[in-house]
Parts: C-alpha cells; structure tokens; sequence
C-alpha cells in the first residue's frame, strides 16, 4: 500500500493509505490477494472509491464487501463512506439517475482530482468519520 499524508483544515491532518488491487476473489489469492487484504485490517475507516464510468457502481460496491468478508467478516463492521470518482465526466443530471444504482447505507460523495470537485467535501467526511465517539461494533 502507498500511504499519504492529507492536510486538513487549520494545520491537521491525517494518514490515509491506498490499498488498490482489491479484485473479486482476492480473498483466494487473485490479484494482490492477502498481500493487500491484510493491510485493510489496519485502517480505522474504510474509504472505497468507484468511478463515475464503471458499468455497476453498486455492482463493484458489492464486489469489495463480499472480498472483505470472505477475507475477514470484521472487515464489514468499519465505518465506511463511498466516493464516486471522476464525477468531472457526468453531470448533475447523471448524479441524480445514478442515485438508485448506490447503496443508500454508507455516505456517498462524488470527487474529481483533475477538477477539484468534492475533495474537501470529502476530507470532511473522513475527518469526522474518524473521529466521532460512537463505535461500530459487530451486530
């Protein structure tokens, strides 16, 4: 994994790590596998990030739970927030016939690097997100 330092507002910041390679059935050892897997099991929120273009948002959504489960059930029970990237490529009108198609139970925010849109929406997220008092615990 490549890990990162975000700045944040008034000189905070905080750790964040890119764990890609997550494919369907890297619980069995496709793709990066276990390599990367385990890593997951480290990061206090789980931040899962799906283009704008993809077939299925909530396809590949459902794809990355079911590896994490298959992987380490606990995985499921980490705050998570979904970012749709490039959301440069669509407009609003395609943000609002998305919405059915993303899951209604996590926050899902739209960001594009190369347009800058949604960065801090999302920097606000994590940040309280991750620092909030309740605790996700295993149901």
């Amino acid at each position: 994994p490549n890990l990162g330092i975000v700045k944040y507002r008034d000189a905070r910041s905080f750790v964040m790590a890119d764990i890609p390679g997550i494919i369907e059935n890297a619980h069995e050892g496709k793709g990066l596998g276990h390599r990367f897997l385990r890593h997951i099991e480290r990061n206090a929120t789980l931040l899962f990030m799906i283009p704008a273009d993809a077939d299925d948002i909530g396809k590949d959504y459902q794809v990355l739970l079911h590896e994490l489960e298959m992987y380490n059930r606990s995985l499921l029970f980490k705050p998570r927030i979904l970012a749709i990237t490039k959301c440069d490529l669509i407009d609003e009108e395609i943000k609002v016939l998305l919405k059915p198609e993303l899951p209604d139970d996590l926050p899902v925010v739209f960001i594009s690097a190369v347009a800058q849109q949604g960065l801090d929406a999302l920097k606000d997220l994590l940040w309280e997100t991750m620092n909030r008092d309740d605790d996700w615990e295993e149901e």
